[in-house]
């Protein structure tokens, strides 16, 4: 049987490491290479076009949800399985709304990496017990718009109504309404609350 193809995209170097010596174990499965970050990962699949790609999802620079978005606007065919430490539902729903095919925790067990590899390279897709769980306690914020965002970041960086009212050109009022309306979207009774959802359902690109 032909071995499955994988390519390690993380920017732990230890963990590309490790995660390749355990794949190696199994004889289905073959390391075909790795990548320290999202473009030079692109370029290797690319170039290598293994079966599967096992993407970080959060990686300095280019994350693994842009990443996966320009991967498969470049190779279609691309079958991605994100890998994530990250407790928070928006980050990994993003990933999937983005075309991955799969998600698990790294902290998940090496058996069911596996399955998650070849259900994805199957064309299944794989969503771990813990990542659903994590998607029904936590469920994603709906996209902000370009104003929400402006204000959410104004919020972020401690600005009050009346001085985000002269950054973006408006009446206080209409500050006031944006608020509001951020506020209800993203489940927050207050600044502190928003600024807290912010950081931990990575809504903003920090």
């Amino acid at each position: 049987m032909t071995p499955t193809r994988v390519l390690i995209v993380d920017d732990h170097a230890i963990l590309r490491m490790g995660l390749a010596s355990l794949l190696a174990s199994k004889s289905e499965i073959e390391v075909a290479g790795d990548a320290s970050d999202g473009p030079s990962g692109i370029r290797k699949a690319l170039k290598l076009k293994p079966d599967v790609v096992i993407m970080d999802l959060m990686m300095p620079g280019m994350d693994g949800i842009e990443a996966t978005k320009e991967l498969l606007a470049k190779a279609p065919e691309s079958k991605i399985l994100i890998l994530t430490t990250f407790g928070t539902s928006n980050g990994i729903n993003d990933a999937l709304e983005a075309g991955a095919m799969g998600a698990v925790m790294k902290n998940c067990d090496f058996s069911e990496l596996a399955d998650a590899i070849r259900a994805v390279a199957s064309g299944k897709r794989y969503v771990a017990a813990d990542v659903e769980r994590i998607l029904s306690a936590d469920p994603p914020v709906a996209a902000l718009s370009p104003r929400q965002t402006e204000i959410l970041q104004s919020i972020v960086r401690g600005l009050s109504n009346p001085e985000i009212a002269k950054q973006l050109g408006i009446s206080v009022d209409m500050v006031k309404e944006h608020v509001e309306s951020l506020f209800q979207k993203i489940g927050a009774a207050n600044r502190t609350e928003a600024v807290a959802i912010a950081f931990r359902k990575h809504l903003l690109k920090m």
